[in-house]
């Protein structure tokens, strides 16, 4: 990654970085931070992945998605200087380190005031972390998650995640668990920085819905979000966290501007209410962290529902745990696969490990079909909850919205 940057003329180093590592939660941390910063004028550039409806998804200034001329023209460049390694004997780069060193070629293009940048996986051997210039450090909610890749344990995950933070730089953090707790503020002290973290006690006066919640942390009262999720309050306030050590190093972000950025801040597949009647909800649990979350804000917003599951997962996510985690709450669960992934598990097997929890279960040959049969089985006071991967939720959303035309 850094010989192919270097032979790019090193955009990066051009480039002011919010950087964001974590188990669950990155995605809608970057969306409300990068929503308040637009909104205050700062030209910023959005790093994410994975991508639930476009490829260019991956990569926006202010929101609005890389264009096909310019994505065609740095690949080009990129590709020219990837030949070039391989012609010196060099290995050449992966797909995500060529999407990265896009990203930074672009964003500097545009001359990006700020980038929000997630990691891909983990954090110290990242792509992404690369970079030299960060001016804050943002890690969400650590968990189990690829563990055949970042450690078997909590800790070794903690000092993966945490492998981003740079010297004398800020850091704010989620509310961990205390291994994970532990490894940030070693790592913190090593590194000379100084770290806020969320403390949950100081989340006041919530008021939860599907379409808008509200909410009081520490010095900011009544602050309103529209991203649904009982989790999200927390996401918010590591976002005010975030928000504060950014004031600290002197961006100017109005009260009023981090209200408006929080309450306009929109995040498609996470807890998403796509439609009501029976209510149809698409979220990306695909770890046992996210499936617990996904649990309580099913109990928070249907109780005494009748749900209905459409379920995709990967091969190598902890599904048994997802599984256990959710199962029981479901009426009915409708299994798939997804779609054109190496690393899908298929319906049945997945069907068959569902069973195991709850037995009315049942496989469906493709998502459109497993959506159209959740629909025709719910009722107008049920709930249909699509989840799992976030590879088929674009594809799920199409169906739904199909199926909503269909019917009238």
């Amino acid at each position: 990654m850094t010989e192919l940057l270097h032979r790019l003329g090193n955009p990066q180093n051009d480039l002011k970085f919010i950087h964001i590592s974590g188990t669950n939660g990155k995605g809608s941390v970057l969306a409300y931070l990068s929503t308040i910063l637009t909104g205050a004028g700062y030209r910023t550039g959005r790093y994410i992945s994975p991508t639930l409806f476009s490829y260019r998804e991956r990569i926006q200034v202010d929101g609005a998605y890389i264009e096909r001329e310019a994505l065609a023209r740095h690949v080009t460049a990129i590709a020219a200087a990837a030949e070039a390694m391989r012609a010196d004997g060099l290995s050449g780069p992966t797909v995500f380190e060529i999407e990265t060193a896009l990203a930074f070629l672009y964003f500097r293009e545009r001359g990006c005031d700020i980038v929000t940048l997630e990691t891909g996986m983990g954090g110290l051997t990242d792509a992404t972390n690369v970079i030299t210039t960060t001016v804050l450090e943002v890690i969400a909610s650590i968990s189990m998650d690829h563990m055949d890749v970042l450690g078997d344990t909590l800790e070794k995950i903690a000092r993966q995640k945490a492998g981003i933070i740079k010297p004398h730089t800020r850091v704010a953090s989620a509310c961990q668990q205390p291994e994970a707790a532990r490894v940030i503020a070693e790592v913190c002290r090593q590194q000379d920085c100084v770290c806020r973290t969320v403390d949950p006690g100081q989340i006041t006066g919530a008021e939860y819905g599907v379409a808008r919640q509200v909410f009081s942390y520490r010095n900011w009262k009544n602050v309103e979000i529209c991203l649904a999720g009982s989790y999200q309050l927390l996401n918010a306030a590591l976002a005010l966290e975030a928000v504060e050590s950014l004031r600290e190093l002197g961006y100017a972000l109005s009260e009023e501007q981090v209200r408006r950025g929080l309450r306009d801040t929109r995040w498609r597949g996470r807890f998403t209410l796509l439609r009501s009647d029976p209510a149809v909800v698409l979220d990306g649990a695909h770890n046992p962290g996210a499936a617990e979350e996904l649990r309580r804000s099913l109990e928070l917003y249907f109780p005494g529902k009748k749900l209905y599951f459409v379920q995709g997962m990967f091969r190598d996510k902890d599904y048994r745990q997802v599984i256990a985690l959710t199962a029981p709450l479901a009426e009915h669960i409708i299994t798939v696969e997804t779609p054109n992934n190496p690393r899908a598990l298929p319906a049945e097997e997945l069907c068959r490990a569902v069973a195991e929890v709850n037995p009315s279960a049942e496989s469906a040959g493709s998502v459109a079909e497993g959506v159209a049969k959740a629909l025709a089985l719910a009722g107008k006071e049920d709930a249909v909850i699509i989840f799992g991967s976030l590879s088929f939720l674009g594809e799920a959303e199409q169906a739904v919205l199909k199926e909503k035309d269909r019917r009238g």
